[in-house]
This record gives C-alpha cells, sequence and structure tokens, in this order.
C-alpha cells in the first residue's frame, strides 16, 4: 500500500532526491527552506511504500494576481512507469491545491519533452501552460570529460576569453557569506538599469544564498582584474548538478569577458565534488532572434555541450472560471516581456 504524507526528515527527502539523477536543487530541502524564510508557504509530500520513499514532490504557494497556485518546479521525482504510484501522486497534487484555495496547480517535471510525456500529463487532465515555470529548455555539460576536452570544444570566442583571463592574471575568489550578496545586488541594480528589466530584490537573493550556503551547495565566484570587479557567478551544487544560477558583469567585465573563466573554475570544483552534469540553464531556440534571452544563450551555447529540453510546465486546473483571467494576463506578460 502507497501511503502519501507530509515530508519532515531533510536527511531523507535528499537522499531520496539526489538518488534519482534527473533532480536538481529546485526539488533540494534547501530551496523550499529559501521560501518558508520568505513567508510563504509550501509543500512538501512524500510516497511511502513499506517504509521507503519512492515518490516526492515539493511546491510553493504563489498568491499572484493573476491567480493563486502551487508551483512545483523540477517535479515531481518519482518511477514514471509506475502508474499506480504517478495516479497517486497527481491525485495528491490536485488535493493539495484545493486545500491551499489555489486556482490552479503548475507542474515542470525532470522529464524530456517526449510524445509519452505529454500523454502522461494529458491523461491526468493537466493541460500545457499559458507560461513557463523554470527553465523547459538548458545547455547542458558533460564533467565526465576533462578540463582541456571541455575547453577544446568550447566555440573559440569562449576558449580566447579563458586564454586571456589566464594571460591577464584574472584572479577568481569564491565565497559562502551571504553578506557577499550586497555587492551583487548592486551589480545587477546597474545592468538591470542598463538592459531595462526588473531585478530580483536583495533580500530574495541572500535569503537564497543562505538558505544554500549554510549546506555548502551555494558558493558566489568572482572575477577580478587589478582589484575591480568583472562578473560574479551565483552557482548551486546540488545532487549530480552544478547549476549556474544567477550571474552579473560589471561594464568592464563585460568588455573584457570576465565570466568564461569563472565557469572553468566552477566546473573544476563540481568534479572535485563528484558532480558530472553542468547546467548552464536556459536558452532559446537559435531561430529565436527577437526573444530577450537570444543574447545570454548565444553566450551560452559558446561552451559546447547538449542541450536539454524539459516537457513545458502544465496547468492542473481547480478553478477553471478564474483560470481564465490567468491564460489571460499570462498571455499578454508573455508578448509585452518577449518570452
Amino acid at each position: 500500500m502507497i501511503e502519501i504524507k507530509d515530508a519532515n526528515s531533510r536527511s531523507k527527502w535528499d537522499k531520496f532526491v539526489t538518488s534519482h539523477p534527473e533532480a536538481n536543487f529546485l526539488q533540494s530541502w534547501d530551496f523550499y527552506e529559501f521560501h518558508a524564510s520568505r513567508g510563504n508557504q509550501i509543500v512538501r509530500r512524500i510516497a511511502e511504500k513499506d517504509g521507503k520513499i519512492i515518490g516526492a514532490y515539493a511546491g510553493v504557494v504563489e498568491n499572484a494576481k493573476r491567480g493563486r497556485h502551487l508551483a512545483i518546479a523540477g517535479g515531481p521525482i518519482l518511477d514514471w512507469n509506475n502508474k499506480k504510484l504517478v495516479d497517486q501522486i497527481f491525485e495528491d497534487i490536485k488535493e493539495q491545491g484545493k486545500s491551499h484555495s489555489c486556482v490552479f496547480v503548475r507542474v515542470r517535471p525532470q522529464l524530456e519533452r517526449t510524445d509519452k510525456a505529454y500523454q502522461i500529463f494529458k491523461s491526468h487532465g493537466l493541460k500545457p501552460a499559458p507560461t513557463y515555470l523554470s527553465v523547459e529548455y538548458a545547455a547542458v555539460l558533460d564533467l565526465h570529460k576533462s578540463e582541456e576536452e571541455i575547453i577544446k570544444g568550447m566555440h573559440r570566442r569562449i576558449r580566447y576569453a579563458v586564454n586571456n583571463a589566464r594571460n591577464k592574471g584574472f584572479t577568481i575568489e569564491k565565497s559562502q557569506d551571504p553578506k557577499d550578496i550586497h555587492e551583487f545586488y548592486q551589480i545587477q541594480l546597474s545592468t538591470a538599469r542598463r538592459q531595462n528589466f526588473v531585478s530580483f530584490s536583495e533580500d530574495y537573493l541572500t535569503k537564497q544564498f543562505t538558505a544554500f550556503a549554510k549546506n555548502n551547495e551555494a558558493v558566489l565566484y568572482t572575477a577580478k582584474y587589478n582589484d575591480e570587479i568583472l562578473a560574479q557567478n551565483f552557482m548551486i551544487f546540488y545532487g549530480n548538478e552544478a547549476s549556474y544560477h544567477y550571474a552579473v558583469s560589471t561594464e568592464l567585465g563585460t568588455k573584457m569577458s570576465g565570466s568564461p573563466i569563472l565557469h572553468v573554475e566552477a566546473m573544476r570544483d563540481a568534479r572535485a565534488r563528484k558532480i558530472y552534469r553542468y547546467n548552464l540553464w536556459g536558452i532559446v531556440g537559435e531561430d529565436e532572434k527577437d526573444h530577450r534571452f537570444y543574447g545570454v544563450s548565444f553566450f551560452k551555447r559558446g561552451f559546447g555541450g547538449d542541450e536539454l529540453k524539459y516537457l513545458p510546465a502544465h496547468d492542473l486546473v481547480i478553478n477553471p472560471v478564474k483560470y481564465q483571467k490567468t491564460k489571460i494576463i499570462e498571455k499578454i506578460r508573455k508578448k509585452i516581456r518577449h518570452v
């Protein structure tokens, strides 16, 4: 008999999640500690059989103007071939959405985009969401290759930037002190003004870094030239994956291309942790030149590697009438933001 209940053990949760090679920090215990630290309601559920965890999912309740909803990014984590388990997990997700007075539940699983994956979600009443939930199209590097092999596979502009950083003597600093996020935030603010986008708040970034860094899962990498900051990368190391989570560059750093050397260093650290998947995260199609993430996608593709397409976010609608408002608002926002 399968029993689904609230999770209460960090060690058991993370042991189960990290035993699945597809999982990453989106379903980590600490990611939801971060959400809780900001006053959000969180859901952590496990499916057990004979005292053993066989499925899990975590989500955060978003009290958004477009509709209160439960967001489950990177989950659930389970054996998708176990139909009975899948059925019960989806039923539990629906009940959690109802119990938290949600209009809908949005799910973006760690499933590759296949006809079979679409069919699983369709058969449980979920429909493709009007917009995304976390990254759906990612650039991923295999760290089983040597550093020399990886650099050789990079585009020549990235190789040049790495060699230039070494020749000019760029220095790299690493920190797990949440206080250092203040400087990261200030650079992000400056970048947001130049590029006309809305930055995350300092509270958001600091609390997220704190949640991961306290358990040695986050590192802030800083590249400097003559003691001037060029670029910073906020990296998360969890389970089988090193995640390029957030990044900033100064105007000088953009001119001198300070970021690539940070990736080489983070890849080296990932290997030392026995992590062999390096996720550069979101990219868009090479033909989507009007997308606002086209430029950063061009940069990420320069590192080589594979491109992974996850099943897009799907919605389990609980209140059909109120959900119509959600669809209208999100479609308008998608058009305005060019995403």
